[in-house]
């Protein structure tokens, strides 16, 4: 009877994403995985908490999450489906560009950063994304974002 590959889950808990992520702690910007069809589209969610490093010195006594770790945390929503569509053992998705990137909104401690994020095109390797991030259903960043394959 020939091995049938195990199902790809839609949702991730943390200790999920840190077998599938080289990242740790405080570079890991994904807390979970709301949806993954494994495919072509992905949603993630970071929660955003006053003890974040970043507030210690990003505008003191008015904390706003950096828009490039927003970026950040939505390229690594993206690794997780990436790693799902790479079969090479080990293989990471490296963040090779941006464009089309705009900051629309501030986010704050105690917001919630939903990524929404799908795939564009994949081609030798490299994928183009797009990516958009919201709090309450408004978008606060959107960029397209292209991805290297690598060990």
């Amino acid at each position: 009877m020939p091995d049938t590959p195990a199902p790809i889950p839609s949702t991730y808990e943390a200790a999920d994403i840190l077998r599938i992520l080289p990242h740790r702690h405080p570079f890991l910007l994904v807390d979970r995985i709301l949806e993954c069809n494994g495919k072509d589209h992905i949603v993630g969610i970071k929660c955003i908490a006053n003890n974040e490093p970043c507030f210690q010195g990003h505008f003191p006594g008015q904390p706003i999450f950096p828009g490039v770790l927003q970026l950040e945390a939505m390229a690594q929503t993206a690794g997780v489906l990436l790693n799902q569509l790479v079969s090479a053992p080990g293989a990471v998705a490296y963040y090779v560009g941006v464009d089309k990137c705009r900051f629309r909104r501030q986010v704050v401690p105690g917001d919630v950063l939903k990524m929404d994020l799908t795939l564009l095109s994949y081609r030798h390797g490299m994928a183009k994304m797009e990516g958009k991030a919201f709090v309450d259903d408004k978008l606060v960043c959107e960029a397209e974002m292209l991805f290297g394959g690598g060990k």
